[in-house]
Formats: C-alpha cells, sequence, structure tokens
C-alpha cells in the first residue's frame, strides 16, 4: 500500500505489499542498498525510477529539478517533507493492520482479486487526478496494450500473493519475510540483466534469510495459548511466492522505464488499469463472494480505508523521494519495518521470550548493516 531520488519515485498500487516492493526499490537503486522497500512498499515503489525529469514529465518533475540545483533547501521545503515522511509512515502502519483486520473476515479472505482491482482502481484514479492541469504532477503518456500486459499482470501477482500472506499468517512474519525482497532484487537483477551485484547485497543476504528462516519456523508452530496468533504453512508459501514476484515486478520496471522511456508515474498510470482489467476475468472464478448485505458497515468503512490510505502512501512517496533523495527515503523504510514489527509483535500474544523474537532482530540486522 515502492525508494520506500530528487527523481519521481514509482507509486505503489497497493500499500500493503506494495510499500514494501517500493521501498526495497528505492533503498536498491540509492544502494543504501540492501535495507527495507514495493514497494514497500509499493510504492514498492525509487525501484526503477528514472533518474532525471522525463521530457514532457510535469511542472513538480521540473520544480523538483530545480530544488535539487539549490544548494541551501527552505525551510518550507524541510518543513514539507517531515510532514509527508510522518503521513506515509502513519497510512503505510495503518494500511497493514487495516488490511489484516479485512482479512480476519473469513467472508472477506478469499476475494483477493477483487480487493486488488478495488486498489488498482484507487491508483489509477489518484494519479488521473494528478495528471489534470490544474495540478500537472505528470504528463500521461501512452503505450500500448501488447507492452503492457506483461507488467500488469506482474503487477497483479506483487499485490495478490502478499495480501494472501498477510491474510494467513501474523503481522511479524508477513513484515519481517519482506525485508528478503532488497537482496531477492540484487540477486534477480544479476541474474537477468548481469548488473553488478553490491557487496552489501550479499553480505545482508545472510543474517536476512536467517533471521527470515527462524521466524518462519518459530511462528508457524502451533502455540498451547488460544490467544497467541500463529502462522500458517498457506501463509509462508504466500509470503516467498510474493517475495519472487514482487522481485521480478521491481526488475520489470526498471527495465520497462528504459525500454519505453517513460516515467515511474507514467508507466503505473498506463499499467493499473489494465492490471484491474485483467483481473476482472479471473475474479468470478477465483473469488468466494460474501453475501453483501450482511458485511457490517464496520468492514465497510475498512475497505475505503484501506483505499485512502493506499492513496496517501503513493502521494506522500512521491513527494519524499523527490524532496528528500534515496538515503531519506531508505531510512523511512526502515522505521515503517521496525515499527510495524515491534506493532505486530504487541498485537500476536507472543512473550518477549518466544525464540522467534531472535530471528527478527537478526533480519533486521541484516538491512541496516
Amino acid at each position: 500500500m515502492a525508494s520506500l531520488s530528487g527523481r519521481p519515485g514509482r507509486l505503489s498500487p497497493v500499500a500493503s505489499s506494495s510499500t514494501d516492493g517500493q521501498n526495497e526499490r528505492d533503498r536498491f537503486s540509492s544502494f543504501d542498498g540492501i535495507d527495507d522497500d514495493r514497494n514497500s512498499r509499493y510504492a514498492a515503489m525509487s525501484d526503477g525510477n528514472a533518474r532525471n525529469a522525463e521530457e514532457g514529465g510535469g511542472l513538480l518533475e521540473k520544480q523538483m529539478g530545480d530544488q535539487s540545483a539549490s544548494n541551501s533547501p527552505s525551510k518550507s521545503n524541510f518543513g514539507w517533507s517531515v510532514f509527508w515522511i510522518v503521513v506515509n509512515t502513519l497510512a503505510t502502519i495503518a494500511i497493514v493492520f487495516t488490511n489484516k483486520a479485512i482479512f480476519s473476515d473469513p467472508s472477506l479472505k478469499l476475494a483477493q482479486l477483487t480487493f486488488a482491482a478495488f486498489h488498482f482502481f484507487m491508483t489509477w484514479l489518484l494519479l488521473f487526478t494528478l495528471s489534470r492541469p490544474r495540478f500537472a504532477y505528470f504528463t500521461p503518456r501512452r503505450t500500448t496494450l501488447r507492452e503492457i500486459i506483461p507488467l500488469s499482470v506482474a503487477m497483479s501477482l506483487n499485490v495478490i500473493l502478499p495480501n494472501l500472506s498477510l491474510a494467513f499468517s501474523t503481522v511479524t512474519f508477513y513484515q519481517v519475510a519482506r525485508i528478503l525482497l532488497t537482496p531477492t532484487v540484487a540477486t534477480m537483477d544479476f541474474v537477468l540483466y548481469k548488473s553488478i551485484l553490491p557487496r552489501n547485497a550479499i553480505l545482508a543476504l545472510i543474517p536476512a534469510c536467517l533471521g527470515v528462516g527462524m521466524v518462519s519456523y518459530y511462528d508457524s508452530l502451533p502455540a498451547d495459548d488460544a490467544n497467541v496468533k500463529t502462522t500458517s504453512s498457506l501463509g509462508v508459501l504466500f509470503a516467498f511466492s510474493g517475495i519472487f514476484a514482487s522481485s521480478l515486478y521491481t526488475v520489470w520496471i526498471k527495465s520497462y522505464q528504459r525500454k519505453l522511456q517513460i516515467s515511474s508515474m507514467q508507466l503505473l498510470f498506463n499499467q493499473a488499469p489494465v492490471s484491474a482489467f485483467l483481473l476482472l476475468y479471473a475474479i468470478p472464478f477465483v473469488d468466494t463472494f460474501p453475501t453483501w448485505t450482511e458485511v457490517p458497515v464496520g468492514r465497510w468503512l475498512m475497505i475505503l480505508m484501506s483505499g485512502i490510505f493506499a492513496a496517501l502512501i503513493n502521494l506522500s512517496q512521491f513527494f519524499i523521494v523527490g524532496q528528500t533523495g534515496p538515503v531519506s527515503s531508505t531510512v523511512v523504510g526502515h522505521l515503517k519495518t521496525c515499527l510495524i514489527v515491534a506493532l505486530g509483535w504487541a498485537t500476536s500474544g507472543r512473550s518477549v521470550g518466544d525464540k522467534s523474537v531472535i530471528g527478527v532482530f537478526i533480519a533486521i540486522g541484516g538491512i541496516i548493516m
């Protein structure tokens, strides 16, 4: 719900997953390299964002270029940067726990494609608004359907699989597993495009894998206390499948931007509606729908809030990477990971002496090193 770049940041389609992918890509491209970001997300995106403002890229992109050329940023810019960082952090935390609450309802847990299509629509609506002459944050550029379909399919998997992981696992495991995004992206980029694998990526891969492995094992063990939340085998399967899908999507984002010569916002503006449209074909055969009239008003409010949080994450991420650069965005990504893991642990019912806490610290240590 991509980083987490005085250049335009990619807007993550769904913050709950995409924010990790987004932050992932920001950390990778900034080469603090192995830290927390989709998207992340989202917000995975930044992950393959254009390093220079594209021709005809919009008023805000030009303003950011002027700001980066100035050696003395104004206090006003600093104040707005802090504001958007706070908004991004709070919205990211809120969307993870809001989505977890939505998926805890058995009648909504298996309506994942519908939920993803809703977020894609919200993403497109936000981008459409930002592209209007009144705002002129970017200038839309069209691509052919044939060019964008593979990336749109990857975008859908990048959202659906992590959401399924969140539905069948604890918040702590979900967030700790997403730590593997950065080293996975680095490795996949090396395998597919022969990009140089950063030394930090190799070093971080060891503690990250070890920590995530420990959390996966201990968090999936049956608990004697019924109040202690655990992760199911499906949660683990969806988590690692989601990491692979998100990493592939991240790498493709960079490749598509280079090939099509468009900005991250222009690319997402093309792919979000296509992703939503493709899901409409699968929704009747895959999703299990609740009786809509029996869904409590509170659940509908949560779904609406989830879409709003996603829009806030998308918008704030763009300003963060544009005004503060990739390093600050990476730090924000670390902060969000630590806060979500801590809050997830606090609500899981586990004791401080639980062995999985060791894996949490090892994995987080891997992204900070």
